[in-house]
């Protein structure tokens, strides 16, 4: 199958300019996949995913959002988290623009997730369903209350403060080639914002706050040995959802990062299959 490649920067009226990539299979395509990343992530890292889902006659668009990959915008920082669901209306628009009128969905990774669970809520009118993988719905570690109050004054006082992350590679993923790639990628930075991470707090209670009124089919994927984001927050979102129509789906021993493990190409067709049987609902 040959598959048409295209990227190039999103300007706008207001907000820093974001970035896109798509890849999509030449003709008419079954269904088209929006892409969100994680944070710290971008979104040349899904090209394999992207490649993947086109054999399966599933467009892809993915954006860098604000502050991440291409994107302008100071790294990982945000003064309000609605900020994100304003990206995630560019997204749409390229959807719109690009999506040759295919069946759409929404997929969001880790920070993505929670990013594109919201959006789902705020404006749902587009998308067949709702694809996520290690949504960021809580930390995989529970952080000391000493950290998350020095953490709220730095978000008044010092917003743009960054902390180091911590994460490598090898905490993401079994593949070594893929983890020293995350490692040694200039696009992927090492720290987290206390303007960030009180706004995604915030934003995740919101998030559980609402879960019930979330009716589109969901799909949710999340390896069993996440050291990132908490699977049982995970789960609490997924039981919590509205959606009758939804899929759990654990992979036992799997790192954060499903989509990079070895078996990554046996979680993209279990996503491609859940896609094609709702396009064509």
């Amino acid at each position: 199958m040959t598959i048409e490649l295209d990227e190039g920067p999103v300007a706008r009226d207001r907000g820093p300019a974001l970035h896109f990539a798509s890849a999509m299979p030449t003709g008419a395509p079954k269904a088209v996949l929006a892409m969100i990343h994680g944070y710290a992530d971008h979104g040349a890292r899904y090209a394999h995913v992207m490649g993947a889902l086109a054999e399966h006659g599933i467009g892809a668009i993915v954006i860098d959002l604000r502050g991440h990959g291409r994107a302008g915008g100071a790294r990982g920082y945000c003064n309000r988290f609605d900020e994100f669901l304003d990206d995630a209306r560019e997204l749409r628009r390229l959807v719109e623009a690009r999506g040759k009128g295919a069946p759409a969905f929404l997929f969001g990774h880790s920070f993505g997730g929670l990013v594109a669970s919201l959006s789902a809520l705020d404006d749902p009118g587009p998308w067949r369903g709702l694809v996520l993988s290690a949504p960021f719905f809580g930390l995989a570690l529970e952080v000391p209350r000493l950290k998350v109050l020095a953490g709220k004054i730095a978000s008044r006082l010092v917003p743009k403060l960054g902390l180091p992350s911590g994460l490598a590679g090898a905490d993401l993923t079994h593949d070594a080639a893929r983890a020293r790639a995350y490692d040694v990628d200039p696009l992927v930075f090492k720290k987290a914002t206390a303007r960030w991470f009180t706004e995604a707090t915030s934003a995740q209670q919101r998030l559980f706050a609402n879960a019930s009124r979330l009716t589109m089919p969901l799909y949710e994927t999340f390896g069993t040995a996440d050291k990132v984001a908490s699977m049982q927050a995970g789960k609490r979102f997924f039981d919590a959802a509205g959606s009758v129509d939804k899929t759990w789906d654990p992979r036992e021993g799997l790192f954060h990062e499903v989509l990079n493990e070895p078996s990554w190409k046996e979680i993209v067709e279990a996503i491609a299959r859940w896609v094609l049987a709702h396009a064509e609902a």
